[in-house]
Protein backbone atom coordinates (compact mmCIF):
# COMPACT_ATOMS: atom_id res chain seq x y z
CA UNK A 1 0.00 0.00 0.00
CA UNK A 2 1.32 3.12 -1.19
CA UNK A 3 -1.07 5.85 0.73
CA UNK A 4 -3.55 6.46 3.59
CA UNK A 5 -5.90 7.26 1.57
CA UNK A 6 -7.69 8.86 -1.46
CA UNK A 7 -10.13 11.50 -2.56
CA UNK A 8 -12.90 9.98 -4.86
CA UNK A 9 -15.77 11.60 -5.84
CA UNK A 10 -19.03 9.77 -4.59
CA UNK A 11 -20.39 10.11 -8.07
CA UNK A 12 -17.56 7.88 -9.33
CA UNK A 13 -18.29 4.61 -6.83
CA UNK A 14 -22.12 5.00 -7.89
CA UNK A 15 -21.00 4.74 -11.98
CA UNK A 16 -17.94 2.49 -11.44
CA UNK A 17 -18.36 0.52 -8.40
CA UNK A 18 -15.96 -2.06 -9.38
CA UNK A 19 -12.99 0.17 -10.83
CA UNK A 20 -13.44 2.15 -7.79
CA UNK A 21 -13.36 -0.71 -5.04
CA UNK A 22 -10.54 -1.90 -6.81
CA UNK A 23 -8.57 1.06 -6.02
CA UNK A 24 -8.45 -0.24 -1.82
CA UNK A 25 -5.85 -2.19 -3.13
CA UNK A 26 -3.36 0.18 -3.62
CA UNK A 27 -4.81 2.75 -0.67
CA UNK A 28 -6.13 2.07 3.03
CA UNK A 29 -9.43 3.93 2.88
CA UNK A 30 -11.10 5.40 -0.09
CA UNK A 31 -12.35 9.16 1.21
CA UNK A 32 -15.64 9.24 -0.68
CA UNK A 33 -16.62 13.42 -1.15
CA UNK A 34 -20.23 14.40 -1.04
CA UNK A 35 -21.60 17.70 -2.12
CA UNK A 36 -24.42 17.91 0.31
CA UNK A 37 -23.17 15.91 2.97
CA UNK A 38 -20.15 15.19 5.12
CA UNK A 39 -17.45 12.79 3.42
CA UNK A 40 -17.59 9.19 3.88
CA UNK A 41 -14.62 6.68 4.43
CA UNK A 42 -14.48 2.89 2.50
CA UNK A 43 -12.34 0.46 4.01
CA UNK A 44 -12.18 -3.05 3.28
CA UNK A 45 -13.19 -5.59 6.55
CA UNK A 46 -10.31 -6.69 7.54
CA UNK A 47 -8.21 -3.19 7.67
CA UNK A 48 -10.84 -2.05 9.84
CA UNK A 49 -10.50 -5.32 11.93
CA UNK A 50 -6.55 -4.53 11.67
CA UNK A 51 -7.20 -1.37 13.20
CA UNK A 52 -9.46 -2.42 15.45
CA UNK A 53 -7.30 -4.97 16.88
CA UNK A 54 -4.41 -2.18 17.18
CA UNK A 55 -6.79 0.53 19.16
CA UNK A 56 -7.25 -2.43 21.54
CA UNK A 57 -3.59 -3.35 22.42
CA UNK A 58 -2.77 0.21 22.72
CA UNK A 59 -5.73 0.97 24.69
CA UNK A 60 -4.73 -2.26 26.99
CA UNK A 61 -0.57 -1.31 26.89
CA UNK A 62 -1.85 2.40 27.96
CA UNK A 63 -4.39 0.89 30.84
CA UNK A 64 -1.14 -1.69 31.96
CA UNK A 65 1.32 1.53 31.90
CA UNK A 66 -1.12 3.81 33.93
CA UNK A 67 -2.18 0.73 36.52
CA UNK A 68 1.15 -0.14 37.16
CA UNK A 69 4.58 1.92 38.77
CA UNK A 70 5.00 3.15 34.95
CA UNK A 71 3.33 6.73 35.47
CA UNK A 72 6.53 8.17 35.15
CA UNK A 73 7.25 7.28 31.67
CA UNK A 74 3.61 7.71 30.52
CA UNK A 75 4.08 11.18 31.63
CA UNK A 76 7.25 11.85 29.97
CA UNK A 77 6.15 10.34 26.71
CA UNK A 78 2.73 12.20 26.41
CA UNK A 79 4.68 14.93 25.09
CA UNK A 80 5.32 13.35 21.99
CA UNK A 81 2.38 11.87 21.67
CA UNK A 82 -0.04 15.46 22.39
CA UNK A 83 2.60 18.36 22.21
CA UNK A 84 -0.52 20.88 23.36
CA UNK A 85 -0.37 18.79 26.60
CA UNK A 86 2.48 20.70 27.75
CA UNK A 87 0.48 23.60 29.01
CA UNK A 88 -1.49 21.67 30.82
CA UNK A 89 -1.25 21.99 34.68
CA UNK A 90 0.91 18.86 36.06
CA UNK A 91 -2.25 18.26 38.07
CA UNK A 92 -4.29 17.32 35.06
CA UNK A 93 -2.05 15.53 33.13
CA UNK A 94 -2.68 13.07 35.53
CA UNK A 95 -6.65 13.30 35.54
CA UNK A 96 -5.71 13.43 31.60
CA UNK A 97 -4.53 10.07 31.13
CA UNK A 98 -6.51 8.31 33.55
CA UNK A 99 -9.75 9.74 31.68
CA UNK A 100 -8.20 8.70 28.41
CA UNK A 101 -7.63 5.03 30.17
CA UNK A 102 -11.18 4.57 30.78
CA UNK A 103 -12.31 6.18 27.92
CA UNK A 104 -9.75 4.08 25.84
CA UNK A 105 -11.04 0.66 27.35
CA UNK A 106 -14.39 1.89 27.29
CA UNK A 107 -14.33 2.59 23.18
CA UNK A 108 -12.98 -0.57 22.61
CA UNK A 109 -15.48 -2.33 24.25
CA UNK A 110 -17.97 -0.29 22.22
CA UNK A 111 -16.48 -0.70 18.54
CA UNK A 112 -15.95 3.44 18.13
CA UNK A 113 -13.22 5.77 18.34
CA UNK A 114 -15.04 9.00 18.53
CA UNK A 115 -14.96 9.12 22.73
CA UNK A 116 -11.60 9.45 22.69
CA UNK A 117 -11.54 12.36 19.69
CA UNK A 118 -14.45 13.67 22.05
CA UNK A 119 -12.05 13.50 24.84
CA UNK A 120 -8.64 14.40 23.32
CA UNK A 121 -10.72 17.53 21.71
CA UNK A 122 -11.90 18.81 25.31
CA UNK A 123 -8.27 18.65 26.44
CA UNK A 124 -6.70 20.17 24.18
CA UNK A 125 -8.79 22.75 24.40
CA UNK A 126 -8.14 23.03 28.35
CA UNK A 127 -4.25 23.12 26.94
CA UNK A 128 -5.43 26.23 24.61
CA UNK A 129 -6.63 27.88 27.52
CA UNK A 130 -3.88 27.50 29.24
CA UNK A 131 -1.71 28.87 26.86
CA UNK A 132 -3.33 31.98 26.66
CA UNK A 133 -2.79 34.07 29.55
CA UNK A 134 -5.78 36.55 28.72
CA UNK A 135 -7.84 33.65 27.77
CA UNK A 136 -7.29 31.89 30.39
CA UNK A 137 -7.91 34.99 32.99
CA UNK A 138 -11.08 35.89 31.13
CA UNK A 139 -12.64 32.41 31.50
CA UNK A 140 -11.20 32.20 35.41
CA UNK A 141 -12.54 35.48 36.77
CA UNK A 142 -15.67 35.57 39.19
CA UNK A 143 -18.46 36.48 37.63
CA UNK A 144 -19.51 40.39 38.62
CA UNK A 145 -22.76 41.13 40.09
CA UNK A 146 -25.97 38.89 41.01
CA UNK A 147 -27.15 36.78 38.28
CA UNK A 148 -30.30 36.04 39.47
CA UNK A 149 -32.21 33.18 40.73
CA UNK A 150 -31.54 29.43 39.13
CA UNK A 151 -34.78 27.76 38.88
CA UNK A 152 -34.85 24.03 40.69
CA UNK A 153 -34.43 21.29 38.35
CA UNK A 154 -37.02 19.54 37.56
CA UNK A 155 -37.46 15.73 38.86
CA UNK A 156 -36.91 12.81 36.34
CA UNK A 157 -40.09 10.42 36.25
Amino acid sequence: MTAAYEDVPFSELLHHPAATTRRLDAVRVLRLRRRDAGDLALMRVDQMERDAEVVDFTSRLLTGLVRSENIEALRQALPEALPWSTFLPAEDIDTLLAELVDTARGAVALDTLAPIALLLGQWKHSAEIHADPALYALLTREPEGDLGSVPPPEAVE
